[in-house]
């Protein structure tokens, strides 16, 4: 990674749960990156998440060779508390592409969550665990039989964003944002220096001053300082 500065992993998802989504974006904006993907709605637990991606490919066709194994599972046993499980399911096949045993084992793992691009299934049972689940459908329909498990820990599609294993995402209502390992330390400074500008603003409405006066130039030029 020449020119680029390091950072400890852990500390960087430390730093990104303190963010939120709009923060991140606009840093991602400044530094002319993209991966901000909207319109992902929660679909279970309360909190927005943050951590680095276990990637999970599934679709149609024959799995890796070895022994058989339920489609997920070994992206669980390879997750911890600073993880969260992306899962690519963009066969067009309409079946479950998570569902309520993996949760259980998931939440049992303190994986921070699951981001999916495809249907999730059993969503009632992530719901009464609280575990945080993100994902545009929800099915009933079973993998079994419909899809399987390309590989865990590969490069995958999340709509249009390349998510590689160990890159960092992060979840909340507004949207979905991936970022490169190699981009972290500086998207994470922008953001945090955009985060604080924003709460001094907001410090000082609630002082009472104009909010025309507050904001002002400086804040539609805040992504160019």
């Amino acid at each position: 990674m020449s020119g680029r500065a390091q950072i400890d992993p852990k500390d960087a998802v430390r730093r990104l749960r303190r963010l939120d989504c709009c923060a991140v974006s606009d840093a991602l904006d400044r530094l002319k990156l993209g991966s901000v993907v909207s319109g992902v709605p929660q679909q279970s637990g309360d909190a927005r998440i943050s951590g680095r991606a276990i990637t999970l490919k599934l679709g149609v066709g024959t799995g890796p060779k070895g022994p058989a194994r339920h489609l997920g599972t070994a992206a669980i046993e390879a997750a911890g508390h600073d993880d969260v499980i992306v899962i690519e399911q963009r066969s067009g096949v309409e079946a479950g592409s998570w569902g309520g045993l993996l949760t259980l084992g998931a939440k049992m793992k303190g994986v921070a969550g699951v981001v999916c691009d495809g249907p999730v299934r059993d969503i009632d049972e992530a719901r009464a665990q609280g575990f945080a689940i993100f994902a545009r459908r929800l099915t009933a329909r079973t993998a079994r039989g419909r899809i399987v498990e390309l590989g865990t820990n590969v490069p995958i599609l999340f709509e249009t964003a390349k998510v590689d294993p160990g890159g960092y995402v992060m979840a909340d209502r507004s949207a979905v944002i991936f970022i490169a390992a190699t981009d972290i330390a500086r998207v994470l400074d922008a953001a945090e220096t955009i985060a604080a500008k924003e709460s001094v603003i907001a410090k000082a409405l609630l002082a009472g001053e104009p909010i025309s006066q507050v904001m002002a130039a400086d804040y539609e030029q805040m992504l160019t300082r």
